[in-house]
Order: structure tokens, then sequence, then C-alpha cells
């Protein structure tokens, strides 16, 4: 009996979920991909952020000010984006089990379920015309209120999260033939994982 309890306080100690945020590395958030899709510009090659604030301290990057979109796609296109969390193990990126993709972008941009919400456009003041324009239209200029992002993931149950992470972004276009726009935009944003939870 001693044996059972013990197993079972083991397992639950092994499933307890966990919470976890990411400790930026380099205090401009945004570097460009080490391993981008062919045509890969970066976050500052796509987007004029000369007017954006990130002042980062111990709780977070307090983020202010607006973004104007360089890039220019027809509204017609499909954006694509995925984004993926990588490990730096013995001098490697390796691949984990967390990512997501999502095959029209500009259709779920403002879906509050969604992480893309909850770290970056749920802080936009102008939704209306970005959900006309996306992300991808020349001009368009994204008006944020001030913020604070904390990169966090809640519920994570691998208990050995420690050491190097890497969140990869990447956007593609596809016209309405659904082929694949020769530019596609790439950023990484790089840290230590804490737990907090």
């Amino acid at each position: 009996m001693l044996t059972i309890l013990l197993i079972l306080g083991i397992s639950g100690a092994i499933i307890q979920a966990a919470e976890y945020r990411l400790l930026f590395e380099d205090p401009d958030i945004y570097s460009s991909c080490t391993d981008g899709p062919p045509g890969s510009i970066g976050v500052y090659d796509a987007f004029n952020m000369d007017n954006m604030v990130f002042d980062q301290d111990e709780d977070g990057i307090h983020v202010s000010g607006n973004i104007t979109t360089k890039w220019d796609f027809p509204r017609t296109d499909r954006l694509t984006a995925r984004f993926h969390i990588m490990h730096y193990d013995r001098g490697t990126w390796e691949p984990t089990v967390i990512n997501y993709y999502t095959p029209d972008f500009c259709s779920i941009v403002f879906n509050e379920n969604l992480l893309w919400f909850k770290y970056w456009f749920g802080n936009i003041v102008n939704r209306e015309e970005l959900q006309e324009k996306c992300i991808t239209t020349k001009g368009t200029v994204w008006l944020f209120k001030p913020f604070m992002m904390n990169l966090s993931l809640s519920n994570i149950r691998n208990p050995n999260l420690r050491g190097r992470y890497k969140v990869v972004f990447t956007f593609e276009a596809f016209d309405e033939n659904k082929n694949r726009r020769p530019t596609a935009l790439c950023f990484e944003m790089k840290g230590e994982a804490e737990k907090i939870a």
C-alpha cells in the first residue's frame, strides 16, 4: 500500500503544470532568423519601428509607440503565420513540441483566444484599420496603447524547462493562385526560461 501511495505521489508531482516566462537576452528584442525560409527578411526590414519604445526591466518589457508597415502585398494575398520554440542544447538549437501555425493570419489576427492577440495585437488602438489592411499593406500604422510584454507559457507539464530558448516567427504570403511570394518575414526572440509558478 505504501508503494502505491509513493508511486501516485511521484506521478502527481511529475504531471503538475507550471508557468514559465522568457527573459529576453537582446535589448532590441527581435533578431533576424538564423535559418529562415528562402528570401527571408527581418522584422526591421518589413516594418519601420523607429517610433516603438521597448524598455526592459525585471518586470518585463514596457512597450509603447507605433509601427509602420514597409513590406507591401495585395490584400488579396493569404498570409500564413507560424511560431515555434527551440531549445539551445550543447551548441545546437533543437526543436521543441511547442509550435503554432495558422494558414490565414489576417483572418484571426484579433481572435482573443490566440497567443498572437494575447501578447501583441490585443494592445492595438486602431483595430479597424489593421483588420482592413492587415500587416501587409505598405504605410499601415499600428498604434499601440502602452503595455507590458511578458512572453510566458502556462500549463506546461515539463518539469525540466531550463536554459536558453528562442521563439521563431515566420510569415509567408501566397497570391490568389496559391503561389508563394519570394519574400518571407522571419524573426526570433531569444532568452532564458524562468519558472514563475
